[in-house]
Order: structure tokens, then sequence, then C-alpha cells
């Protein structure tokens, strides 16, 4: 964990996060003597699809909080008063190595801002490619369902772009399903010999009718059979946290509905694009594409927050 000083507007300063294993969390101090406020991080690696846990402590209360990087904005919550405020910060899959900003601003009680910036060091990460034979109308759609794949894609995006300034979330997030992993975060898909987009999700092996529980409380804002991911199901855990569960066989949960951390949401299926059964995970957060697995990580050894 990394603790650094936020001081005032008119005083600002730079702080540099370091490489934080959670496995070997080193301590590092750079306070000050009239320090504002206290800044610590919680990471599993500072890489593409990562991330990160930022806690704010502050001498003085804040009315509100956000940290912005590469144009995202990711909200951050007050926990037990306003001087403790606590934010998710993803980085996106396509995020480059080298010096990445975040910039930390809100308001104190007094409409003064405050503000710190950020130098995350992002390091370079090689993704595996995976090679997959699945039916070809999944790999060249018929001209006649590519009007229904854009629909679809709009409508999932435009969710994604939503954020609800309400968190529902509480806790850390559990396993969907207790398979093991199968295709990871990131590797490079490549169906019937064409390259495709990278794989954002994280699949789940599971046999055909395991149930799916939702991995922290949300609002269900999609359930619907779409072409590529078959029957899906979206959960909207607040402040710009999305979970996207696809290929189910069958669905436990209707548009709309408010849903508990471990309710079942559906079963495990192979809908859509799949070689064979299996839970696909997807998490998004303020848009960024990043780790179900990193989520659930930080979330645990963070103790939930």
């Amino acid at each position: 964990m990394f603790l650094i000083k936020l001081r005032r507007r008119k005083a600002l300063v730079t702080g540099l996060f370091v490489n934080c294993v959670l496995a070997l969390l080193a301590s590092s101090t750079l306070l000050g003597v009239d320090e504002d406020f206290k800044v610590a991080h919680v990471a599993r690696a500072l890489q593409p699809g990562e991330v990160i846990l930022i806690s704010v402590d502050a001498e003085r209360p804040l009315k509100e909080l956000t940290a912005t990087s590469r144009d995202r904005n990711f909200p951050f919550y007050s926990e037990g008063g306003s001087a403790h405020w606590v934010g998710l910060v993803g980085i996106d899959l396509d995020t480059p190595p080298g010096e990445v900003q975040i910039l930390l601003s809100g308001k104190d009680l007094d409409g003064e801002t405050v503000e710190l910036k950020y130098q995350v060091t992002v390091l370079d990460k090689q993704f595996p490619t995976r090679h997959l034979s699945v039916d070809w109308k999944y790999v060249s759609p018929p001209q006649d369902e590519l009007d229904r794949i854009a629909r679809e894609s709009r409508r999932v995006s435009r969710i994604f772009a939503t954020t609800t300034p309400e968190r529902f979330w509480r806790g850390p997030f559990l396993r969907p399903v207790p398979g093991k992993t199968g295709s990871g975060f990131g590797k490079r898909s490549v169906y019937n010999g064409k390259p495709r987009s990278p794989h954002t999700g994280t699949d789940l092996r599971a046999a055909k009718g395991t149930p799916v529980k939702a991995p922290n409380n949300g609002r269900v804002v999609l359930v619907k059979d779409l072409y590529f991911a078959g029957n899906t199901v979206i959960i909207d855990h607040g402040l710009g946290l999305y979970s996207y569960f696809a290929h189910l066989s069958e669905f436990r949960v209707e548009e709309g509905e408010v849903v508990e951390t471990g309710q079942v949401i559906g079963l495990v299926g192979a809908t859509g694009r799949v070689t064979g059964p299996h839970l696909h995970w997807t998490v998004r957060l303020s848009e960024a594409r990043v780790d179900p697995l990193s989520l659930m990580k930080v979330l645990e050894t963070a103790g939930g927050s």
C-alpha cells in the first residue's frame, strides 16, 4: 500500500505509484508535516486490464471526489462519513505501457477545489492468442443479421456508457460459478483462422445447467438473446461498474429486477458463439475493459470496502 500527500489546489503535488503486487504489499510513506489528506491504493498489478482501489482519508470533509484517467471518470463514494472516500479505477485493456496520469479532484464543504496528480507506471503485458473453430455464421454473419448485430452493439454500448450515481455493490465480489478459469481475459482471438477482437472477459468452466449467481448487488439492465453472446444478462452494480454474463441456457431474472449477492440469475449454457458450455463474465468500469478476477482480488484484499 502506498501513501502520499494531497494538498489544496493552490499547492498541487505529483505522486508516483509504485508497482504494487498484492502478494507483496510493500509499504512506503511520503507524508509531510502539514498533510491535508492521506491517499492509499491497492492493486494486483499495474498492467492493462487491472483494477486499482484508491482510498482517501481527509482531515477536512469533502462533498465530492472523482478520479479521471485517459478521458474516463471514476466516481468515488464516501464511507463512514465525508472524510473517507473510496473509488475503483480501471486500466483499460488497450492502455500502452508507460506513464499514465490519474487526477483526483473534488470539493470540500466550503466549495474549494482539491486536486492530486498521480503518475502511474503501466507495465507491458503480452496476452496469448487462442484459436477456435465455430460455426461460420459467427465469423462472417449473413447480410440479414447485420442490422440486428449493430442494434445490439449500440444498446450494450449505451448501457456501459451510463454511470448510475448510486452504489449498489457491497463487500467483495463472489465467483458466479465454482468452475476453474478457461480462456483468460485479454487473449487475442482467432476464429476459423480469422483474427477478431481480443477476449474482454473471463471464461469460467461449468457444466450446462449450473446456476449462475450474481457476484454482488445490482440492478438487471439487460436480459436478451444477443447474436454473438447468446442469452445475456447485464447487472448494473452502480458507479459505472457492470457485470455481463453470456451464453446462458436459461434466464432467472427480468430487466429492472434488483438482485442481491448470490442470487441465481440464470443457468450456464452454450448459446451464441461458443465451442461448448461455459460462463463468459465481462466487467466494465466506466467503460474500461478490466479483468473480473482482478476486481475480485482487489476487493478481497482490501476487505471488500
